[in-house]
């Protein structure tokens, strides 16, 4: 509760928190239009295979880049500007920078970056939770090993999630479930760059005013980033995922004490303690009132009548029995959150959620039958989409990680709505990101084939 506090003593002391970015996007740059708002800390650099893009973005979102840029780190370090150059290396190597949040999107080399920062003594931010979702046991692992923190990112909902489900058990209350709201009918898991404004509800002019990347906004409505949100949130929690994919069951706010319950009791799931994500559109395409599209939730359970009754007494909403109470926030503000985490990373030396199992994991998918020789293009894109499997059960099949499905030929043809298994592709096994995945699996298998 006094993040801020120390964020003003170190101000104060003249010691901000300094930070490197790597990725200036739309993330990033959410991030960017809070840093002069925020006391003690110092963005020290950015690192972004587009420049000027970054540049562009500086000023787009209230910077002034004549007077704000610096011509290097060290320039940048001495009069309290920033630096933006492409050479990521150059930041995370400077030993002046305490911390890096990898904000690129790109899952493959957001490993890369948070392997050599961690090597660097650097505590990382991940914005990038598709590399979270297939590796980020091992990320964490490695980060704690180096003797640094590594952390998934405040204003995501992933972390927000974390919060809720820590807030819960911190409190003694069980967690029977948590996770997200998504706007979702089926056949969204089909939908494409070119289809996606239309179907997410956003008109073209306004995602080209806010600068918004089709194919990145498309893994959201196409389920991938709903299964690689809940299994960041299952690997950090510890709660389990539906044994074939989300259920998606449509509800309003009042409604999700009622459907979070297990089917015993008339809810959805199929046992108490798991993620799930709430549809804001009934079966029909009907749009449901006071929805949780984009928020968080996590519902918990009464154990006794005298907590019951508190429940009742305090007005709180519940299902019938007066057992489940769901708690939420109805919104997340994304990377203009992304504070949190860095400050309480930096000063605290604690993550906002952080994977300490392997519960869950996200599985390519085919959107169309996919012939040999075609090349797949990973999350919201044309070819596949993620779908959200128990760790165990994706082992055993040979499950091709969604994270890795970028520039894969097909060697194999695959049936539409088939998920996808290492066969099935020519993968490029000289990568950081597959050699930690595999790697992760040696690591993870044998107690979770035990234990099944």
């Amino acid at each position: 509760m006094n993040l801020h506090a120390k964020l003003q003593q170190r101000a104060a002391q003249g010691r901000p928190v300094r930070i490197g970015l790597i990725g200036a996007g739309k993330f990033g740059s959410m991030y960017l239009a809070q840093v002069p708002r925020t006391p003690g800390v110092h963005l020290v650099g950015i690192a972004d295979l587009a420049p000027d893009t970054a540049r562009a973005n500086l000023a787009r979102v209230g910077w002034n880049p004549a007077t704000a840029l610096a011509e290097s780190i060290d320039d940048a370090i001495k009069t309290g500007a920033t630096h933006v150059s492409e050479d990521w290396q150059a930041l995370v190597r400077h030993p002046a920078i305490d911390l890096i949040v990898e904000c690129t999107g790109h899952p493959i080399a957001a490993v890369d970056h948070c392997l050599e920062a961690f090597a660097h003594g650097k505590h990382v931010v991940n914005v990038t939770v598709e590399a979270d979702a297939f590796c980020g046991p091992l990320l964490a692992r490695k980060a704690a090993a180096a003797g640094v923190v590594y952390s998934l990112a405040f204003g995501d909902q992933p972390a927000l999630i974390c919060d809720l489900v820590d807030w819960a058990r911190t409190c003694g209350f069980p967690v029977v479930a948590a996770g997200r709201g998504h706007k979702w009918l089926p056949h969204f898991c089909e939908s494409t760059p070119e289809t996606v404004w239309g179907n997410y509800g956003l008109t073209p002019e306004q995602a080209l005013r806010g600068g918004l990347n089709p194919k990145m906004f498309n893994s959201f409505l196409d389920g991938s980033k709903p299964s690689i949100e809940s299994t960041a949130v299952a690997n950090a929690t510890g709660l389990t995922v539906p044994s074939n994919g989300l259920l998606y069951p449509p509800a309003s706010v009042e409604d999700i004490p009622f459907v979070t319950r297990p089917i015993s009791e008339g809810g959805v799931l199929e046992r108490k303690g798991m993620v799930e994500v709430i549809s804001s559109l009934e079966a029909n395409g009907r749009k449901i009132p006071y929805d949780i599209r984009m928020g968080v939730w996590v519902t918990v359970e009464a154990e006794t009548d005298y907590i019951r009754n508190c429940f009742e007494e305090y007005n709180a909403h519940t299902d019938p029995s007066g057992r489940y109470f769901t708690l939420y926030k109805r919104w997340h503000l994304i990377g203009l959150e992304v504070g949190v985490s860095v400050a309480s990373v930096a000063l605290r030396g604690e993550p906002t959620g952080v994977a300490t199992c392997w519960n869950a994991d996200v599985v390519a998918t085919a959107k169309h039958d996919l012939a040999p020789g075609e090349m797949l293009d990973g999350e919201g894109g044309y070819t596949v989409w993620g779908k959200l499997l128990p760790s165990d059960r994706s082992l055993q099949m040979g499950g091709l990680p969604l994270g890795l499905a970028h520039d894969v030929k097909v060697l194999r043809p695959v049936k539409k709505g088939q998920s996808l298994t290492w066969r099935d592709v020519a993968m490029d096994t000289s990568t950081h990101a597959y050699k930690i995945r595999k790697e992760m699996e040696a690591m993870f298998a044998p107690p979770l084939r035990k234990a099944a």
